[in-house]
């Protein structure tokens, strides 16, 4: 059985610089995707809220104060506190809110959230934190501690652009 060898082909010297020429091509087409790709993130990250502080938060949840039911919101963060999303979690009852503490860390995790900074509203409008929000805070902090998911504050809003830090408050932390 004989075996047969391949040849490649020999091409013109018009073909072989038109190969190169398509070689620089490509290299020069990744190159500029790759730089749209960067300016489109960096373009994407400037136009993203930061949560540096309690009151970022209570500017970016302060529609919460007007609800009539207490609900609860996790606000995403990536490792510069910009905000990757901000998930509705729960809707509870006219004073209460009752939601796991796994259930807080889930989109989180699937986010691949560096921290994550917990609101809910008392429909009252007075944003004091009761014992049982301090419970709630503390059990999501040591939870996060375990998820290397850092747990920023615990915001409660309340009407007229009231708002409760527990963080500065040191309740829970």
């Amino acid at each position: 059985m004989a075996t047969r060898t391949y040849r490649k082909p020999r091409l013109l010297p018009d073909a072989q610089e038109f190969l190169s020429d398509l070689a620089t091509l490509r290299t020069m087409i990744a190159e500029l995707s790759s730089r749209y790709a960067d300016l489109e993130e960096t373009r994407r990250a400037s136009d993203a809220a930061y949560a540096s502080s309690p009151r970022d938060v209570a500017a970016l949840c302060g529609d919460m104060s007007a609800r009539e039911r207490e609900s609860l919101r996790v606000i995403l963060l990536n490792q510069k506190n910009r905000v990757i999303d901000v998930e509705d979690l729960y809707h509870g009852t006219l004073n209460s809110s009752t939601v796991r503490v796994a259930e807080i860390f889930r989109a989180a995790i699937v986010a691949n959230a560096a921290s994550i900074i917990i609101v809910h509203n008392h429909p009252s409008g007075d944003p004091c934190p009761s014992l049982e929000d301090v419970r709630m805070t503390a059990e999501c902090v040591k939870a996060g501690q375990l998820l290397d998911i850092a747990v920023l504050d615990h915001v409660i809003i309340g009407q007229d652009s009231q708002f409760v830090s527990l963080k500065e408050r040191s309740l829970g932390f």
